[in-house]
């Protein structure tokens, strides 16, 4: 079965706050980090990309990246100009409200089950 943002949700319980057909695009790896420069240069296409950063800056990060979407840990909330730009370019955006890690744990492990 291939590992989605709209799985992600699903099965781990995140909440999507925003998302069209991003929610269908294969997830490959997690990867987290809050420091945008690095995101850039080291994500992973195709990953599930862990922040606490819910600005507009991280969903123009996500797309430069090619990242498969953005997960907000700790309850983070996406502010509405980054909801809206998330929309518009249609970049899937979940919600988590555990810590980084488990977060990303969460979905590593998740995926690791599923190959």
């Amino acid at each position: 079965m291939k590992i989605t943002p709209a799985v992600l949700a699903r099965e781990l319980g995140f909440s999507v706050l925003a998302g069209g057909q991003s929610l269908e695009r294969a997830v490959d790896c997690a990867y987290s980090c809050d420091l945008l420069s690095f995101v850039m240069g080291r994500a992973p296409a195709g990953c599930a990309w862990v922040t606490v950063m819910g600005n507009v800056n991280a969903v123009a990060v996500a797309v430069l990246a090619d990242c498969a979407c953005v997960i907000l840990a700790d309850g983070v909330a996406l502010d509405p100009a980054a909801k809206e730009k998330a929309e518009a370019q249609d970049v899937a955006v979940l919600s988590s409200g555990e810590p980084v890690f488990e977060t990303a744990l969460a979905v590593h492990e998740l995926l690791s089950a599923r190959q």
